[in-house]
C-alpha cells in the first residue's frame, strides 16, 4: 500500500490522508435489506449522528461500486469510443446522447415503466374510492350505500395510497441515483479529454469554460433526469384520465382536458425558449468564469497595477451580460411553476362552466372525483411533464457543449473534425506516416555490444501550433542528439528554443519532416508547475520512491539547505502552484522533478535563469555535468558561460538553426555570442547575479513565514512506514498548511434569508411581493371554498327549487330528515346568491387568480435578480481587495467554486425553490383554513400533524444542513485539480501521468459522490416519512367523518378529502422544499463568507493625508525600523531594517533564496503586513491610499501574467493610452516586427495566459505593458 502511495501524490485537501487512504465506514446501504432500502431505514443511524454534531467529511461512508468515478467513466468511454467509430463509419457526427442512452438507457426505461405502473394502477383508481365515500355522504347516498361500504372505499384508499408511496420515493431515488452516475461518468471522461487536448483545442478553450462544462452543465443530469419519464407517462396517463372523466361528465370531460392541450404547444413554446437562453446563458457564464479565472490567477499583479476598479467594471459588465439570459429563463421557470396552480382550476373552471351550460347540474360527488382525476394529472402534466419539455432543450444543450468539448483534437490521436467524410478521416489518420514520430520500444532500439543506444533524430522538420498561425514555429529543423550527448540550445527571445522541446515532446505537431525518438523522456518547464502537496510529492510525481536516488538528486538540485530551513523538510506542504515557495525554489523543485525520473533523455527548459549565480553553476556542474552524464540531455539557457562544457550548441534564430556545432567550432565559423543579449563569456568572471523576484511577490517568501502562518490551525497528521519502502522504519509527522474551507457550521441563522433578500437594494418591493403572494393565494382558496359553497347549493337549494318549479312539490330526499340541523342559506349578508351569481363569482375568482400570478411572478423574478446582481457584485468587489493572504492560502478551486456552483444554484435552483416554497406554504395555510371552515374540531389532529411534521423538519435539517455544506467543500477539490492540471498539462503528459491524475481526479469525485448521495437519499428518505404521516392524518380526517356523523354536506366532505390528498404529495415536497431552501441557502451564505474576507486598506487616503499630485518627485526611499510578516499570528520575515536609497540610485537585491529580496519588493506595494515606517520623498507610505502609493510604482514580473483577448488588451487593459504609444513600448522591447508580422497586429488574439507565445515573448510583452504605463 505504501509503495502505491509513493505513485500517488495529493493536490490540494485530500480526499485521501497524506500518505495512505483513509479508511472509511462503510456505507450501509450495501448491506441493507429490501425493508430497509423501500423505507430508507438504512439512513437512520446517520440521522441520528446528526442530532448530535456537525458531520465531519470523516463521517463520509465508503463509495458505492457503482458511483466509482474510474468505473463509470471507463463505461462511458469504452462507449464513446465505440460511438466515434462507428459515426465515422457511418459519415456522421459522433453523439454524446446516443452513448448516455447506450450505456444507461435500458434500465432508465425500466424505471420509467414501474412509475408509469405506479400512476395508472395505483393513483388513477383514487378517485373511485373518493366518489364511494362521496356516495355515502350525498343526497342519495344513505339509502344506496351502508358504512361498511364507506369504509371499504376508505381502507382501499388508504391502501393504494400506502403502496404508491412506497413505489414512488423508491423508484424516484433511482431516478435520481441515474442522474448522479450520468453526471460522474461525464465528468471523468471530461478530465480524461482535457489531459489530452492538443495546443490548437487548447487555445479554443479556457480554464472558465471547462469549470462550467463541470459545474452547471453536469449538473443538469442531477436536476432534470427525474423529469424526462413524464414526457411519455404523462400523455398516456391523460388518455386514460380524460376515459374516467367521460364516464361522469361526458363530451365536457374533453372540454377539460383540451385545455392541456391548449397549453402544451404553449410549454414547447417555452422550452424552445429556454433551449436558446440556456445556450447563450453557457456562454456567457463562460467568459465570466473565464476573466475570473485570469484575475485569480493574476490579482497580485491587479494590485500593483492599482487595475482593481477596472476589473471591477469588466466583471460588472459580463455579470448584466450573464444575468440579462438568466432572468428571461427565470421568467419562463416561473410561468412554468404556475402550471400546476392556474392549469388545474382552468381545466375545473371550463369543465363544470361547460357542464352547467350544457344543461346539466353539478353535485358533489361529480365535482370533487373530477377534481380528484384533475389533481392526479396536476403534478404529471402542469408540472413534472412542463419540467420535462424545459428540461430537453436544457440537457440538450449540456450534453452538446460537453459533445463538443469531447471531439476536440488530441495531441497523439485522431483530428476529429466533424465536417470530414470517413475518407478524408482515413486520410488524416494516414497522413500521420508522412511525419512519423516513432516511439520505439528496447525491443526495436539498436544494440551495440550490449549498450542500448538512444537518440534523437528531427529531419527537414517544419512544424506550427495552428494552421491559422501566418509564420511557422519552427522551420526546415534538421537536429540530431547522440546517446549521452549534452546539447545547449541558445538564442534570442523567440528564436524556438522552447517549441523544439514541445516537438520533441511531440505537443507542437509537424506539418512536414520526420522525428525519431528512442527512449524515454523527462522534461522540466521553463515556467515551473508545481502542485498543492508536499515537497516529496512533488518530487516523485509518478516514480517510485528509491531513496538513495532522492537524496542524490536534492544535493545535485541544491536543495539540501533549503529543506534545513523547513520545520518539517521535504514534507512541508508547497500549496497551490507552489504559493509558499520563491521562484529559485520552485524552478529548483521543477528540476529535480525532472531529474529524479529515470529516462533516457531529459528536456531542461531554460531552469537556470531564476537562480543565483553561484546555484546556478552549481546545479550546473553538479546536475547537468556530473549526474547526468551518461544521459541525453537538451538544455535550453541564456547563460553562455557554460558552453565550453556543453557537446554540442544549437544556435537558433527567427524559427530555424542558424548554427549548430561545439562552442569552439561556432567561434571559429564568426558567431558572435555578444549579439544574443544574453552576456558573453568574457563575463564569466563577473558578479552577474541572476535576479530572483519572482511575478508573484508574496507567494516567494520565505518558508519560516509561511509554515506559521497557520499555526491556529490543526496540522494534518500521518504516520508512514518507510521499512515498506527502503527496509528501514521511520515514522515521520506530516504538516499541511493548505487553511480548510471556511465553512458555517449549526442552524441557518435567520440573518442569510434577511442578506438575501436585502440584497435586492429595495425592501418595499420585498413587502410588495409578500403582499401579492398573500392576495394570489386569497384568490386560490377563495375560488376552491366558492365551487363547495356552490355545489351545497345546487344540492340543498337549487335542485329543490327546480323540482319545486316542476313538480309543485318538494321532493323528498334523505337529506330532509337532517334539514332542520344543516341547513345552507342562498342568502350571502344581503346578497342572494342565484346559479348564474355562483358562475359569475367563479369566474371572478379564477381571472384574479391568473393576474395576481402574473404580477407576483413579474415582481418576484425583479426582487431574485437584483439579489443575485449584487451578492456577486459584493462578493467579487470583496475577493478583489482581499489581501494576498487570502489568496495564498485559499485555492483557486475553492474561490471558482464559488463564482461557478455557488451562483449558477444562486441564478437558477434557489429562486425557483423560493419560489416554491412561498407558493406551497401559502396553500398549505389555505388547507388548514378550510379544514377549520368545516369543522373547526379538525383542526385539533391538523395540529398534531403540524407539530410531527416539525419535528421532522427539525430532525432532518441538522443532518442535511451537515450534508450539504460537505458537498460544497469536496466539490472544490475537484474543481482545484481540474484547474492546476490544465496548467500543467505538458509536464503531466512528459512524465506519463495522465492516468495518476485520473485516479485522482476520480478519487476527489468519489468523496463528492458519497456527500451527494447522502444529501439525495437522506431528501428522499424524509419526504417519504412525510408522506407516510400525511397519510395517517388523512386516515383520521376520513375515518372521523365516516365514525362521528354522516350528516354533513358532500360537498364539505368532498373538498376536506381532496384538499388533504393533495397534501401528501404536496406536504412532502413543501417541506423538501423549505429544506432544500436551506440546503441552497448555504450557496448564500458560502456568498457572504466571502464578502466577509480580510481586506486591504483604503484605495484612496483621507482627504488630509492625499500626496501632493506631483508626488514622488525626488524618489528617495527609506525604510526606518521597519519589520514585515504576512499575518499576525506568523513571525516577521524582515527584521528592523534602515536603509535609505538615493534618488536616481541603482539598487541591486542580492540573497539566498528565502533570505527576504522579495518581501522587501512586497513592502513598497504593501502587500502585507508593515510595521515601522517607509518614506518616499518624506511621505509615510503606510498613511497613503492603497492606490494612490501602488499607481506611482511599476514592477515587472519575472513570471509573465497575461490575459486572453489581443495584444492591444494586454498592453492597455482599459484603453487609455493611443496606438503609437503602444507601438513605441514594442519597438522599445524589440517586439514590434512580431507583432506587425501577425495578422492583426495590435488586435491579434492573445490565448489564454498567453500559451500562444513565448515564455520570453510574454515577458517582453509585460515588459512593454510597464513601459506604457
Amino acid at each position: 500500500m505504501i509503495t502505491d502511495y509513493n505513485k500517488l501524490f495529493i493536490m490540494y485537501r485530500l480526499i485521501t490522508d497524506v500518505n495512505y487512504k483513509v479508511k472509511r465506514p462503510q456505507n450501509p446501504r450495501f448491506n441493507a435489506n429490501i425493508f430497509e432500502i423501500l423505507t430508507f431505514s438504512w439512513i437512520f443511524n446517520l440521522f441520528k449522528k446528526g442530532q448530535s454534531r456537525d458531520l465531519e467529511e470523516n463521517d463520509l461512508y465508503e463509495t458505492l461500486d457503482d458511483h466509482k468515478s474510474s468505473l463509470l467513466g471507463d463505461e462511458l468511454e469504452k462507449v464513446w469510443k465505440s460511438e466515434v467509430y462507428n459515426a465515422y463509419k457511418e459519415n456522421r457526427i459522433p453523439s454524446l446522447l446516443r452513448a448516455l442512452f447506450q450505456l444507461f438507457g435500458a434500465k432508465y426505461i425500466v424505471h420509467g415503466l414501474v412509475q408509469f405502473l405506479n400512476e395508472i394502477l395505483l393513483k388513477t383508481p383514487q378517485p373511485l374510492f373518493i366518489g364511494g365515500l362521496l356516495v355515502y355522504f350525498s343526497n342519495d347516498g344513505p339509502n344506496k350505500v351502508d358504512v361498511g361500504y364507506a369504509y371499504f372505499c376508505a381502507s382501499g384508499l388508504l391502501i393504494i395510497m400506502l403502496l404508491s408511496m412506497v413505489i414512488y420515493h423508491s423508484n424516484q431515488i433511482e431516478t435520481v441515483h441515474f442522474g448522479m452516475k450520468i453526471r460522474v461518468a461525464c465528468c471523468s471522461i471530461i478530465y480524461r479529454k482535457a489531459l489530452c487536448i492538443n495546443h490548437t483545442a487548447l487555445g479554443k478553450t479556457t480554464i472558465g469554460h471547462v469549470i462550467n462544462l463541470l459545474s452547471n452543465d453536469v449538473n443538469r443530469f442531477d436536476s432534470k433526469i427525474i423529469f424526462l419519464q413524464y414526457l411519455w407517462i404523462g400523455p398516456l396517463q391523460t388518455i386514460v384520465v380524460t376515459y374516467l372523466m367521460w364516464r361522469e361528465i361526458g363530451i365536457t370531460s374533453l372540454i377539460g382536458v383540451s385545455t392541456f392541450l391548449f397549453f402544451i404547444p404553449f410549454q414547447g413554446w417555452l422550452g424552445k425558449k429556454m433551449f436558446e437562453l440556456r445556450l447563450k446563458t453557457a456562454i456567457k457564464t463562460d467568459e465570466r468564469l473565464r476573466l475570473m479565472n485570469e484575475i485569480i490567477s493574476a490579482i497580485q499583479l491587479i494590485k500593483m497595477y492599482s487595475w482593481e476598479k477596472p476589473f471591477e467594471k469588466l466583471i460588472e459588465y459580463a455579470r448584466m451580460n450573464e444575468i440579462q439570459q438568466v432572468r428571461r429563463s427565470s421568467y419562463i421557470r416561473a410561468i412554468s411553476l404556475s402550471f400546476i396552480i392556474t392549469m388545474t382550476r382552468l381545466q375545473l373552471f371550463v369543465s363544470f362552466l361547460s357542464y352547467i351550460l350544457l344543461g346539466y347540474t353539478i353535485s358533489s360527488r361529480k365535482v370533487f372525483v373530477i377534481t380528484a382525476y384533475y389533481n392526479i394529472l396536476a403534478p404529471t402534466m402542469a408540472v413534472f411533464f412542463n419540467q420535462g419539455l424545459s428540461a430537453i432543450p436544457e440537457m440538450l444543450v449540456s450534453i452538446k457543449r460537453i459533445q463538443n468539448f469531447l471531439l476536440l483534437e488530441e495531441k497523439d490521436g485522431l483530428k476529429i473534425n466533424i465536417s470530414k467524410s470517413t475518407d478524408s478521416v482515413k486520410n488524416c489518420v494516414n497522413n500521420e506516416s508522412v511525419h512519423t514520430n516513432d516511439n520505439t520500444t528496447t525491443k526495436n532500439m539498436k544494440i551495440k555490444d550490449n549498450i542500448v543506444y538512444f537518440e534523437i533524430n528531427i529531419m527537414n522538420a517544419t512544424a506550427k501550433w495552428t494552421d491559422e498561425q501566418s509564420s511557422n514555429s519552427l522551420e526546415s529543423i534538421n537536429f540530431n542528439a547522440k546517446p549521452g550527448e549534452l546539447v545547449a540550445v541558445i538564442g534570442p527571445v523567440g528564436a524556438g528554443k522552447s517549441s523544439l522541446l514541445q516537438l520533441i515532446l511531440k505537443e507542437l505537431p509537424l506539418s512536414e519532416g520526420k522525428l525519431s525518438i528512442r527512449g524515454k523522456i523527462s522534461y522540466a518547464s521553463q515556467e515551473p508547475w508545481l502542485f498543492g502537496g508536499s515537497i516529496q510529492q512533488n518530487i516523485l510525481f509518478n516514480s517510485p520512491m528509491d531513496e538513495v536516488r532522492y537524496k542524490k538528486v536534492i544535493n545535485v538540485c541544491a536543495l539540501k539547505n533549503d529543506f534545513e530551513q523547513f520545520p518539517y523538510g521535504d514534507k512541508t506542504f508547497v500549496g497551490e502552484r507552489g504559493v509558499t515557495l520563491s521562484g529559485g525554489q520552485r524552478a529548483r523543485i521543477n528540476l529535480a522533478r525532472a531529474v529524479y525520473k529515470q529516462a533516457d533523455i531529459y528536456l531542461l527548459d531554460d531552469p537556470l535563469s531564476a537562480v543565483d549565480t553561484r546555484v546556478g553553476k552549481h546545479l550546473f556542474e553538479k546536475c547537468i555535468i556530473e549526474y547526468l552524464k551518461n544521459k541525453t540531455c537538451i538544455l535550453i539557457t541564456h547563460q553562455i558561460q557554460y558552453l565550453t562544457n556543453v557537446d554540442q550548441v544549437v544556435f537558433m534564430k527567427d524559427a530555424t538553426i542558424l548554427a549548430k556545432g561545439s562552442y569552439q567550432e561556432l567561434q571559429a565559423a564568426g558567431i558572435d555570442f555578444t549579439k544574443l543579449q544574453i552576456g558573453s563569456l568574457e563575463d564569466k568572471q563577473k558578479s552577474t547575479v541572476e535576479s530572483d523576484i519572482e511575478s508573484n511577490i508574496t507567494n516567494t517568501k520565505s518558508f519560516n513565514a509561511c509554515l506559521s502562518t497557520r499555526g491556529s490551525n490543526e496540522s494534518v497528521l500521518s504516520c508512514v512506514n518507510e521499512s515498506k519502502i527502503n527496509d528501514s522504519v521511520k515514522c515521520i509527522e506530516k504538516h499541511y498548511n493548505e487553511e480548510p474551507e471556511i465553512r458555517s457550521s449549526g442552524n441557518m441563522s435567520k440573518s442569510i434569508y434577511m442578506s438575501y433578500f436585502s440584497a435586492s437594494g429595495n425592501i418595499y418591493e420585498v413587502f410588495l411581493l409578500f403582499i401579492i403572494c398573500l392576495i394570489t393565494q386569497i384568490f386560490i382558496s377563495g375560488g376552491e371554498y366558492w365551487i363547495t359553497y356552490w355545489v351545497n347549493l345546487e344540492e340543498h337549494v337549487f335542485y329543490h327549487d327546480n323540482n319545486s318549479l316542476k313538480n309543485n312539490t318538494l321532493r323528498e330526499t334523505p337529506y330532509n330528515n337532517n334539514a332542520t340541523n344543516y341547513k345552507i342559506s342562498d342568502t350571502l349578508l344581503w346578497w342572494t346568491i342565484s346559479r348564474q351569481t355562483c358562475i359569475i363569482v367563479f369566474v371572478v375568482f379564477t381571472f384574479s387568480m391568473i393576474l395576481a400570478i402574473l404580477i407576483r411572478t413579474a415582481i418576484f423574478v425583479s426582487v431574485c435578480m437584483k439579489s443575485s446582481i449584487n451578492l456577486h457584485n459584493n462578493m467579487f468587489n470583496a475577493i478583489v481587495r482581499a489581501t494576498m493572504y487570502f489568496f495564498n492560502t485559499n485555492s483557486s478551486g475553492r474561490i471558482l467554486n464559488r463564482f461557478s456552483k455557488d451562483m449558477g444554484a444562486i441564478d437558477e435552483l434557489l429562486t425557483m425553490t423560493l419560489m416554491d416554497c412561498i407558493q406551497n406554504g401559502l396553500i398549505l395555510l389555505g388547507v388548514i383554513i378550510i379544514v377549520g371552515i368545516v369543522n373547526i374540531y379538525l383542526i385539533i389532529p391538523t395540529f398534531m400533524i403540524g407539530l410531527i411534521f416539525y419535528k421532522l423538519r427539525v430532525f432532518y435539517m441538522s443532518t442535511s444542513r451537515s450534508i450539504k455544506r460537505l458537498e460544497g467543500i469536496t466539490r472544490s477539490p475537484v474543481f482545484a485539480h481540474f484547474n492546476e492540471s490544465l496548467r500543467g498539462l505538458i509536464t503531466i503528459r512528459a512524465f506519463e501521468a495522465k492516468n495518476l491524475l485520473s485516479r485522482e481526479f476520480d478519487n476527489h469525485q468519489d468523496l463528492h459522490s458519497s456527500a451527494w448521495y447522502l444529501l439525495i437519499t437522506s431528501s428522499r428518505a424524509f419526504g417519504f416519512l412525510l408522506d407516510i404521516t400525511c397519510l395517517m392524518y388523512i386516515g383520521i380526517l376520513i375515518f372521523s367523518f365516516i365514525a362521528i356523523n354522516n350528516n354533513m354536506y358532500g360537498g364539505n366532505v368532498g373538498l376536506v378529502i381532496t384538499q388533504t390528498m393533495g397534501l401528501t404529495g404536496m406536504i412532502q415536497w413543501a417541506m423538501k422544499q423549505t429544506a432544500e431552501l436551506e440546503n441552497q441557502m448555504t450557496s448564500v451564505e458560502r456568498v457572504l463568507e466571502y464578502t466577509n474576507v480580510p481586506q486591504e486598506s483604503a484605495l484612496e487616503s483621507p482627504l488630509d493625508k492625499k500626496p501632493p499630485k506631483e508626488w514622488p518627485q525626488k524618489g528617495q526611499i527609506v525604510f526606518k525600523n521597519f519589520y514585515l510578516r504576512y499575518s499576525l499570528d506568523t513571525p516577521h520575515v524582515l527584521k528592523n531594517l534602515n536603509i535609505k536609497i538615493e534618488s536616481m540610485e541603482k539598487v541591486g537585491i542580492v540573497g539566498r533564496t528565502g533570505a527576504g529580496k522579495s518581501s522587501l519588493i512586497g513592502a513598497l506595494f504593501r502587500l502585507a503586513l508593515n510595521e515601522g515606517s517607509i518614506y518616499v520623498d518624506d511621505l509615510d507610505i503606510n498613511e497613503l491610499g492603497l492606490h494612490e502609493l501602488r499607481s506611482k510604482i511599476s514592477i515587472i514580473p519575472q513570471e509573465p501574467v497575461l490575459f486572453s483577448g489581443t495584444m492591444r488588451k494586454n498592453l492597455d487593459p482599459f484603453d487609455e493610452y493611443p496606438d503609437h504609444a503602444l507601438w513605441n513600448a514594442l519597438d522599445e522591447v524589440e517586439l514590434k516586427d512580431v507583432i506587425e508580422d501577425l495578422p492583426g497586429g495590435l488586435n491579434s488574439k492573445m490565448s489564454e495566459g498567453g500559451s500562444n507565445f513565448s515564455v520570453g515573448q510574454r515577458q517582453l510583452v509585460c515588459l512593454a505593458r510597464a513601459i506604457v504605463r
